[in-house]
């Protein structure tokens, strides 16, 4: 890949944190930094935090061409399911055990809209629906999540990582660190695989990759509450495809360096269920 799409995304990130920097220091007399952190009501059953941002993406695993794309967030940071269990906590910063749903989406691969894949077969757009679980201490967590892909492509895709934490104010959050994807056969033969039509159509060889491991990277982001309940979140990815997903064409003629940037506006919703 070239330099601009990483020289853009590490530019964006660092802009937002100097901005977040910057709000926080100007519009104290809006929002005034406490002495503790706020605790959720004690009445609550469920805090859910919902919204939706955009990313700049990869046009399609493995290619060298960006794209941006909505994307929702969804994350269920405490439920108290009376005499059953309770999972999270009531505290913003409280830690523990977390939960919530995984959504992705991969867009249609149309060949001819790029000479790379000129000869190889369409791809329809790919859901993924699944669960996300994480533990988290002051200073550090770690997730996992797996998904259910569905449409273009079939199968299952899923990673795990681990990342530390900081908190230089109260009101802003600095997550960074490693992670790994991976990926069943269904899914690696669609988005990296070559049928043995598509390789007389396309002149690249024939080539049929087994699931596993997909890639692995790193990823930061930042999270600036700057209205009570009211979250800027931003976030940004390098990964690097490992495996059978390295060795494809697809990627060979693309690039085996994929880069992210999203930007999100969020809310926490505290309810009484029970």
């Amino acid at each position: 890949m070239s330099a601009k799409p990483a020289l853009s995304l590490a530019v964006s990130l660092v802009a937002l944190l100097a901005a977040s920097g910057a709000v926080f220091a100007a519009d104290v007399s809006v929002y005034e930094p406490v002495a503790e952190a706020p605790v959720v009501d004690d009445g609550a059953d469920l805090v859910i935090e919902l919204g939706a941002g955009g990313r700049i993406a990869p046009e399609y695993e493995g290619s060298d061409e960006y794209t941006v794309s909505p994307f929702p967030i969804v994350a269920v940071d405490y439920l108290d399911i009376p005499g059953l269990f309770v999972i999270g906590s009531r505290d913003p910063q409280g830690g523990g055990f977390s939960f919530g749903p995984s959504i992705g989406y991969v867009g249609e691969r149309d060949s001819d809209d790029f000479d790379d894949l000129d000869g190889l077969d369409d791809v329809d757009a790919t859901y993924e629906a699944g669960i996300r679980v994480g533990y988290e201490w002051s200073f550090a967590e770690v997730y996992g999540e797996a998904r259910y892909a569905f449409g273009g492509a079939e199968g299952f895709v899923g990673g795990f990582g681990a990342n530390a934490i900081a908190r230089p104010v109260q009101e802003l959050t600095l997550k960074a660190g490693p992670f790994a994807t991976l990926a069943s056969d269904d899914y690696t033969e669609t988005y990296f695989g070559v049928t043995t039509a598509e390789a007389f159509t396309s002149g690249y060889d024939a080539y049929e990759p087994d699931g596993g491991f997909k890639s692995v990277g790193v990823a930061a982001s930042a999270r600036y509450e700057f209205r009570p309940d009211w979250f800027l979140n931003a976030d940004a990815s390098y990964s690097q495809f490992v495996g059978d997903a390295k060795d494809s064409p697809i990627v060979e003629a693309g690039d085996d360096e994929q880069y992210t940037f999203g930007l999100g506006l969020s809310k926490r919703f505290t309810l009484d269920l029970f």
